[in-house]
């Protein structure tokens, strides 16, 4: 178990001279950083949101990786296992722009025939992107007692990440592929937000998973975590956070991605079950990324604060392996 510290006032993430601000090691129920980075440096910058729906999955990603700009526009019919997917490299990450804090501001990427553009207000955000036969026209509301979980991981003094994971935020509004619009109901749809600012280790291999369904969702990570002192790992029950603060263990087959996946440690007990793959590659010699993030549902049980076993049997999202050098 980690001995994390909960942070509950805003503070800033680097200390004047770009250095770790010590302050800031810690998680957080809502976002509190100022991600106030400077320079280069391996400074890496992202947003990815997330979206289920009982037909689709769309992912949007804008992202600064300091020698250029990496942004995608991604669907999966999931009736059928059509992928549409655009992928755009922008040298320098030129007409990027990207706020300091998570939940306020604007976001913007574009380039080779892709956009993005959200809009981060107190009570939610709007998503909109378009792509080569995609179009993306969201709204993701707030609620006023949703809570998110924020965590700095510290590699050292001039190595970090501040992430902030939240999940089975409500969407609606449409997603149009190709000359078909989709409606996208807040009663069955759900979106899930990676905010992430830091400073990286040139190489680093991750795992992610995140699931939801009404009133429950889990969110849990491994590798790019171990031995830091500090885990991107919680339940959320009815927008509730609890914090998990243990490394976990993950169990899966890099030789067969659609097999199941076991994920356990200290009041965690998860299979995922993946119905589909997604294989992302990205080689520019200096920056390389190879991602299998699959989609599937979830089984098993977590526990809550208090001790209590919540049953995740039915959430949907997904769980992955990344692999970058950038």
């Amino acid at each position: 178990m980690t001995r994390e510290r909960e942070i509950t006032e805003p503070v800033d993430l680097c200390l004047p001279d770009g250095r770790l601000n010590p302050a800031a090691v810690g998680w957080s129920r809502r976002p509190l950083h100022r991600a106030n980075l400077r320079g280069w440096g391996r400074t890496k910058r992202w947003e990815y949101w997330g979206v289920v729906t009982p037909t689709h999955i769309v992912g949007l990603v804008a992202s600064s990786l300091d020698y250029a700009g990496v942004h995608s526009v991604y669907v999966l019919d999931r009736r059928t296992g059509i992928e549409t997917n655009k992928e755009v490299v922008v040298p320098f990450a030129r007409r990027v722009l990207f706020p300091t804090a998570s939940g306020a501001g604007r976001v913007r990427a574009a380039g080779g025939g892709l956009s993005i553009d959200i809009d981060q207000r107190p009570d939610g955000s709007t998503i909109r992107a378009t792509a080569p036969g995609v179009q993306v026209d969201l709204e993701a509301p707030l609620p006023a007692e949703h809570e998110s979980l924020g965590v700095v991981v510290p590699w050292d003094t001039r190595r970090f990440q501040y992430t902030v994971k939240d999940l089975g935020r409500p969407v609606r509004g449409t997603l149009r592929v190709g000359d078909t619009a989709y409606p996208i109901s807040a009663k069955d749809s759900f979106a899930v937000l990676d905010h992430g600012r830091g400073r990286w280790p040139y190489a680093i291999r991750w795992n992610w998973a995140a699931g939801s369904g009404p009133g429950r969702s889990i969110q849990l990570g491994g590798r790019w975590t171990d031995g830091t002192g500090s885990t991107e790992n919680a339940l959320f029950v009815d927008g509730r956070l609890h914090k998990i603060g243990a490394d976990l263990t993950w169990r899966y087959d890099p030789t067969d991605w659609l097999r199941p996946w076991r994920i356990t440690g200290d009041r965690v007990n998860v299979e995922f079950h993946p119905f589909h793959e997604r294989v992302a590659r990205t080689n520019l010699g200096v920056l390389a990324n190879e991602t299998h993030q699959c989609f599937g549902h979830f089984t098993g049980w977590a526990q809550t604060d208090d001790g209590e076993r919540t049953d995740l049997d039915g959430l949907v999202g997904w769980a992955e392996e990344a692999r970058n050098r950038w």
